[in-house]
């Protein structure tokens, strides 16, 4: 989907790793929440409390999820899922658009 319709978008950037990574929530109608951010290039980790689709719109990255044996990589239009109640790890190689669900 290149668009959504009928959202709200909370004008406060979360704001992570020294500025490097950055995005907006964007609230649907049925309470649902995306964000849409940046990554820049550099090593990161995150924690999530629910479960996470993540849709690389441009760019390329590699990914270390829980239980995974190895790093996987990920280049635009490709997309991954992350367990809720998890870490996973980022290895952002290039400038990455990225669009993240979070499924309750």
């Amino acid at each position: 989907m290149p668009e959504f319709k009928n959202v709200t978008i909370v004008k406060k950037a979360n704001v992570y790793f020294d500025g490097k990574v950055t995005s907006r929530t964007v609230e649907f109608a049925d309470g649902s929440q995306k964000t849409l951010g940046i990554m820049l290039p550099g090593e990161y980790e995150f924690n999530t409390a629910d479960k996470e689709i993540m849709e690389i719109m441009a760019g390329e990255l590699e990914v270390l999820l829980p239980g995974a044996a190895g790093w996987k990589t990920i280049h635009g239009g490709e997309s991954f899922e992350v367990p809720a109640h998890s870490k996973f790890s980022l290895k952002i190689r290039s400038l990455t658009d990225y669009c993240c669900s979070f499924l309750k």
